[in-house]
């Protein structure tokens, strides 16, 4: 398996759960897409439940297609399902449950990429997240179960962020987590902490914690971070485990402003893997370490049509020839740089959308990252998706 993370797209997150759940859990995400009101039903001793779903597909072109064969990713043009799911949740009463299934595929920017079944099959399964909260107050909650993550200021579902694709800095965050999570809530701030897995390691050593103060209507500023509190060096047979990441701290640092058209996300995150994981997993010899900084935006034209952007920057640590190890799949000592456009259209539970990205990196003389040679260095692409969701 590849240390680099970059290899494949990695993180899946129900933003239903911001959205319904009493108390919203990573509140320094991007927005959606506007989400339909539920369906809800009554289902005897369970109570009232709340069902929402999507069902989208997109269609990608990009130059300097990935090495290889077999993979979609490999082709400079396909076209797949990007949503089939369903979500069930009970949201009221001191026992609540969160369930959701079906099938997903995520892009990243820089990656390559697979089908949706194999994704689905080869990362959380067809439920890839369900969990049980007791709910004793309104401002108090605890969560057991596979659960989002805690870190990062997108989501993984392609209809549950502004972009299509998933950007740089996401490449180093976590997912889905197992594990149990608490959520207070008191006054304008919010604050979780989580003891669980990581990257879906089966390893219960990582701890994760989130804080978000709401100023005011306007602004508010979060801080997430966590990190494996000891070492994590046996194989893994999903891709939904990366071993270099399972090993890092990771830190964001934000700020949001929402206004009446605009919304603006700035935020920086660092990682950092020590060198004796790094040695363990035969990677490199020296402690290896990320910073990255991001801009996302969204900015409402009329309430049918938005556009949204989204500007990146990431760096690895080191040389090619110190034993630096390569976290972001340029390699060490490269710097890379995104930018991504998307115009959307959404009418009820119909939406459609373009997207236009472009990465390009600063690697070794020699390398590259994408390219049927693997020496190309930039790479642009052009999406488009369109579903429903009820």
């Amino acid at each position: 398996m590849k240390s680099s993370k970059r290899s494949y797209g990695h993180k899946i997150i129900p933003l239903t759960v911001l959205a319904l759940s009493p108390l919203a859990i990573g509140t320094g995400h991007a927005s959606p897409l506007a989400l339909p009101s539920p369906l809800t039903f009554q289902a005897g001793p369970l109570g009232t439940l709340n069902v929402q779903g999507v069902a989208s597909g997109y269609a990608v072109w990009q130059d300097n297609k990935f090495a290889g064969s077999g993979n979609p990713g490999n082709k400079s043009a396909s076209a797949d399902i990007s949503n089939g799911q369903v979500i069930i949740q009970k949201n009221s009463g001191l026992v609540q449950f969160y369930l959701q299934a079906g099938a997903y595929n995520v892009m990243s920017l820089g990656s390559n990429f697979v089908s949706t079944g194999t994704f689905t099959q080869n990362t959380f399964g067809a439920l890839p997240v369900g969990y049980l909260e007791i709910a004793p107050t309104d401002n108090f909650n605890v969560q057991i179960g596979k659960l989002p993550t805690l870190i990062g200021a997108e989501y993984t579902f392609s209809y549950q962020n502004w972009n299509i694709e998933r950007g740089l800095l996401w490449g180093q965050e976590n997912a889905v987590n197992k594990g149990i999570q608490a959520n207070y809530t008191m006054g304008p701030v919010t604050a979780s902490v989580s003891w669980n897995d990581g990257f879906y390691s089966n390893r219960f050593n990582w701890m994760t914690g989130m804080l978000t103060w709401a100023i005011n209507k306007q602004n508010s500023v979060f801080f997430q971070g966590g990190g494996n509190l000891g070492q994590t060096d046996y194989a893994y047979s999903s891709i939904a485990t990366t071993p270099l990441q399972n090993n890092e701290s990771i830190f964001d640092v934000g700020y949001t402003y929402t206004g009446a058209n605009l919304v603006v996300t700035p935020y920086v995150q660092y990682t950092s893997v020590p060198a004796s994981a790094i040695q363990a997993l035969g990677a490199g010899t020296r402690k290896t370490s990320t910073l990255g900084a991001a801009i996302l935006a969204d900015y409402s034209l009329t309430d049918k049509i938005s556009i949204a952007g989204r500007v990146e920057y990431i760096s690895n640590s080191g040389n090619p020839n110190d034993g630096a190890a390569n976290l972001t799949g340029f390699g060490p000592g490269s710097h890379a740089w995104s930018l991504t456009v998307t115009p959307t259209y959404q009418d009820g539970g119909f939406f459609a959308r373009a997207e236009l990205s472009y990465v390009t990196a600063s690697m070794q003389s020699g390398t590259g990252f994408s390219g049927s040679n693997s020496l190309a260095q930039n790479q642009l692409r052009g999406m488009v998706e369109t579903g429903f969701m009820f």
